[in-house]
């Protein structure tokens, strides 16, 4: 596929589109996920381990199809076709949610959901990298990202409003998650130009090892520094109960992620631009370096303006660095196996944030809260030095062009 020329200064339109799609499936999706814990337990009377379970699975669902699902992008030259029909999925299992009677589905729903996620995530990056000119990848990276983010914390929000309103009535709630999901994939099918495939490309099995091997040190070095990024960033529920211990009203702890994804959205498409102008190792550095300074707050303080300045340290260190590291892999990854290197790219995150979340668990349990911030801030020092050392040595892509 070839991508856009780089005349213009302007995104595409298709790029602003996929934002947007993205934007209303969050706000679809966090309707619901902010509230499905809970109604689990409450209504549904399932256990906290049947709830672990039941994310756990979906969660290592969504890593396998995600791999699949880029290569099949890539062996058919489209990948349009696979994000409607993931986002498809998505929207098809909203509406079991709030017809749920059983826990078995809630896990059907959350599995179809999870698929849905897993066809559409590569395909749908390797299209920004399609539709976008090459010196503009950071800014349509950051800007599908901030745009996203804003979904996520403006989902919260309206199902804590909603609630209010309604008398907590889950099931009212879930139906109106309905909406943007359907909005989503029509907006998806009708405002999403894909670049045409060259006529007389062949079509090669982008997972045969000779394939694979033309995937450069340079990418491989972009997937090693994703994996223990993640590592140091376990999950945001841990942001969370953080604050709650800190004694945050229970009514009230959405607002850690919403105040996490505030600042994540809006510094997600400046930085996105800023990382077309600058090195790329240098911007990681610095996201880096605010996330060190967010394990720090957050281990010496669980309240107070501290811990709010940690949580939104947190949300800086995601702006500066989620959509600058999926511009690095379309940077470092040839054009026709675009959607294989954000599979396994997504997969090796994937799996170390599992593993981070397990470890964050664990420590908490034995040592305390102070112990799981205190070990994220050791990996992103590490994570760091990683960046350091590789753009010493030039590995690390300084930027596009």
């Amino acid at each position: 596929m070839s991508p856009a020329p780089a005349t213009s200064r302007r995104l595409p339109a298709s790029i602003w589109a996929l934002g947007l799609v993205s934007l209303l499936m969050d706000v679809s999706s966090e309707l619901i996920h902010s509230l499905l814990p809970v109604f689990m337990v409450t209504v549904l009377g399932a256990s906290m381990l049947t709830v672990g379970l039941i994310e756990g699975a979906a969660e290592s669902t969504a890593l396998i199809v995600k791999v699949f699902a880029g290569a099949l992008s890539d062996w058919w030259g489209r990948r349009k076709p696979l994000a409607i029909m993931g986002y498809g999925l998505g929207a098809l299992s909203k509406p079991l949610f709030a017809l749920a009677t059983t826990m078995g589905m809630v896990v059907a729903a959350r599995l179809i959901d999870r698929v849905g996620k897993g066809i559409r995530g590569a395909p749908r990056d390797a299209l920004v990298a399609d539709i976008a000119p090459p010196d503009m990848r950071g800014a349509a990276f950051g800007l599908r990202q901030s745009l996203d983010t804003v979904g996520a914390f403006l989902g919260p929000v309206l199902a804590m409003l909603l609630m209010l309103l309604w008398a907590n009535d889950f099931r009212a709630v879930f139906w109106v998650a309905v909406v943007p999901a359907a909005l989503c994939v029509a907006l998806l099918v009708w405002g999403v130009k894909e670049p045409e495939r060259p006529a007389g490309t062949p079509r090669t099995n982008p997972i045969r090892r000779d394939n694979l091997r033309r995937l450069s040190p340079a990418y491989w070095s972009v997937v090693a520094l994703g994996a223990v990024f993640t590592l140091a960033r376990f999950s945001e529920a841990f942001l969370v109960l953080r604050l709650q211990q800190g004694g945050l009203p229970l009514a009230l702890t959405p607002l850690v992620l919403v105040a996490m994804n505030l600042v994540f959205a809006l510094g997600a498409y400046p930085l996105g631009r800023l990382s077309d102008r600058m090195r790329h190792s240098t911007l990681l550095a610095w996201g880096l370096v605010a996330l060190i300074a967010a394990d720090a707050l957050l281990a010496w303080s669980d309240r107070g303006a501290i811990a709010w300045l940690g949580v939104a340290l947190w949300g800086l260190h995601m702006a500066a660095t989620q959509g600058l590291l999926a511009t690095m892999v379309a940077d470092t990854a040839p054009a026709d196996l675009r959607g294989t290197a954000y599979g396994m790219f997504n997969l090796v995150c994937g799996v170390s944030l599992l593993a981070a979340s397990a470890l964050a668990g664990l420590l908490w349990d034995r040592l305390g809260a102070a112990a799981t911030f205190g070990a994220g801030l050791v990996l992103a020092s590490l994570a760091l030095g990683g960046v350091l050392l590789l753009a010493a040595r030039g590995i690390l892509t300084p930027r596009p062009g």
